[in-house]
């Protein structure tokens, strides 16, 4: 009885700070966590794409209840209601790890947003462990419950201040940027492979149809050289796991030309990124022109990059008699997590980020 009496609050804590440190990561970026569920509820996962409109809300909604119920650990606020609201939190948390775990479509559970990288077993494991530790520390939920209406207004005083700063997150840039675009990162560098890293190792599959039935073959079977082999179709699968540099898909094109070496040469450029076209509406066509016009005038060097293209946006360009150039939508959204953004760039080095708004008013 006395270890259990020790171990209680400790357990306690422990799942507190787990919670506190996990909430307020996910609360420096709440766009991230809307990607993470934009990805689980994709059709090739959970396939429920009815629901991506609102992963911003729901992922508010999870940072906030996370983060707060950290804190009531911590507190001891109500015990009963929050060993209950915590269990199936973590039980929700379990379904989403296991199933990227078991499956594999989900190779990064964003359980620690981009401030801690865990791999979907460990994730699993850890709230696998989380929910052991809760349901230890169950059979006593009263310990520490002495209700305080001071606990009343600091549950009142966490939800508000999460869920204002999350608002405010969303509409302008995460405060801390865990991400290899950080200000102050070398892309230049964040692509290189340090000498003697594990590399990749590949390994083809070619399937063939012999006599009728189609046969998986190795490159050493050169299946091609099979008397009437038709083929089929090939695979390439990773035999060996091999170092992967934080940056490792930074290309910026268009189809008549790749000007990632100038963008990343440059003395001085803006790049105005464009990671969630599909959520523009063409008056933010006004908040483009406003930046041409500002960079015109001041004789700065810059170039528009989006993930995909619009007809309005296209028009727009073709207007202002302005390029666009375009990049994978996953390292656009790295790059920047606002609707419209600007990245300043010397000489690969990031100087400054911005929503393009923000700059706007700024300058």
């Amino acid at each position: 009885m006395k270890i259990h009496k020790f171990a209680s609050p400790v357990i306690r804590i422990i799942l507190a700070a787990v919670f506190i440190f996990s909430g307020l990561v996910k609360l420096m970026d709440p766009v991230g966590t809307q990607i993470k569920l934009d990805e689980y509820f994709s059709e090739e996962v959970l396939n429920l794409p009815a629901l991506i409109p609102w992963s911003l809300p729901f992922g508010i909604m999870l940072i906030v209840l996370e983060l707060s119920l950290g804190v009531a650990l911590l507190i001891a606020y109500r015990p009963k209601i929050t060993y209950r609201i915590t269990f199936v939190l973590l039980l929700f948390f379990l379904f989403l790890t296991g199933y990227s775990y078991f499956t594999g479509t989900v190779t990064d559970c964003g359980c620690f947003g981009d401030a801690v990288k865990l791999t979907p077993g460990e994730t699993f494991f850890k709230n696998f462990v989380l929910l052991g530790l809760l349901l230890l520390i169950w059979t006593k939920p009263g310990e520490n419950a002495r209700y305080s209406r001071t606990k009343d207004v600091m549950m009142f005083v966490t939800v508000l201040a999460a869920s204002l700063f999350a608002v405010w997150t969303v509409h302008h840039l995460p405060v801390i940027d865990f991400r290899p675009y950080a200000v102050g990162k070398n892309i230049r560098k964040g692509m290189e492979i340090p000498p003697g890293a594990k590399p990749f190792i590949f390994e083809d599959i070619w399937y063939y149809k012999v006599d009728g039935k189609v046969k998986a073959f190795k490159t050493a079977d050169k299946p091609w050289g099979i008397p009437g082999a038709e083929f089929v179709r090939r695979e390439t699968r990773v035999v060996q796991k091999g170092y992967e540099p934080p940056i490792h898909d930074f290309d910026i094109e268009n189809d008549r030309a790749n000007i990632t070496d100038s963008i990343l040469e440059a003395p001085d450029i803006y790049l105005v990124l464009i990671p969630f076209p599909e959520r523009l509406h063409p008056s933010d066509s006004t908040l483009l022109t406003r930046a041409l016009q500002h960079f015109t005038a001041k004789n700065k060097n810059f170039v528009i990059i989006t993930a995909d293209t619009l007809t309005w946006l296209n028009r727009w360009a073709q207007a202002h008699r302005r390029e666009l150039y375009f990049a994978d939508p996953t390292t656009l959204k790295t790059m920047i997590r606002a609707p419209l953004g600007l990245m300043r760039l010397q000489k690969a080095v990031v100087r400054e980020k911005y929503s393009l708004g923000d700059f706007l008013e700024k300058d």
